[in-house]
């Protein structure tokens, strides 16, 4: 009788939550939050393939200007997400993009908008299991960078705008209260979400990158919430985000 290792545990095998085993899918995967979001990568794909949907966790894979390409959505917050990242690690994913939503901290920034993540302020209890509270979530270089650009031309083409900064991943969406949300805005922290520190701590331990673009849903300190009008213009951020990404993983070669 021995305790499980689970860093070892089903290396080789079909994976226990997202339901993918090695070879089925691409070594880049962008990762929005919501299931019901993978059909919207799958727009800009041809030769799409619904791999797998357990739990939270649906996938699909396709192909945009040559590139093989996988989109696997993370469910809401940090747990799913790093349990995501892990699993897609074992099976040949190298390089993950997350295409979310998320709310702005900073005056001006307008719902559909894109917001870059230069890194991000971990507010959450899951990477704490994983690195000492010190430890900095910050994405791939490389992957910013060009994301950044991307995020530029493309929002410019539309008419919106894009952002770059300081995100932070919160675990608790309603316990965001307001004197929270002016205590972030004042450090200059540019958006809030619930993903990227899990993402970006998950990829440095197991060699991989990571990067973030997101769509504004709401600004928190312009007084648009989700439950605005305002945010009908997320779709239409959604698909900038995604593009963006896409765009990316073909510059890049991922």
């Amino acid at each position: 009788m021995s305790t499980v290792d689970k860093s070892q545990a089903g290396l080789t095998e079909r994976q226990y939550h997202i339901g993918i085993a090695p070879g089925e899918v691409s070594s880049v995967a962008l990762l929005p939050g919501d299931p019901f979001r993978v059909p919207f990568v799958a727009e800009f794909l041809t030769g799409v393939k619904e791999v797998a949907h357990n739990r939270e966790h649906r996938t699909m894979t396709g192909w945009y200007k040559g590139r093989h390409i996988t989109a696997t959505s993370t469910g809401m917050g940090c747990p799913s997400t790093a349990i995501a990242v892990e699993e897609l690690a074992r099976v040949g994913v190298t390089s993950f993009i997350r295409v979310g939503s998320s709310a702005g901290l900073q005056p001006g920034i307008a719902p559909g908008d894109l917001l870059v993540s230069e890194g991000s302020l971990r507010a959450d209890g899951t990477t704490d299991a994983y690195v000492p509270r010190g430890f900095p979530a910050v994405p791939d270089l490389g992957l910013t960078v060009a994301l950044t650009r991307h995020a530029e031309r493309i929002a410019a083409a539309s008419g919106t705008r894009s952002f770059t900064g300081i995100s932070t991943s919160s675990d608790a969406f309603y316990a965001e209260t307001p004197a929270l949300i002016t205590e972030l805005s004042a450090m200059g922290v540019l958006n809030i979400e619930m993903e990227a520190s899990a993402m970006y701590v998950v990829a440095r331990l197991r060699g991989v990158k990571a990067g973030m673009i997101c769509a504004c849903s709401s600004n928190l300190v312009d007084g648009d919430s989700l439950y605005s009008d305002k945010n009908a213009a997320l779709k239409g951020g959604w698909m900038r985000s995604i593009e963006a990404a896409l765009e990316t993983a073909v510059e890049l070669e991922l």
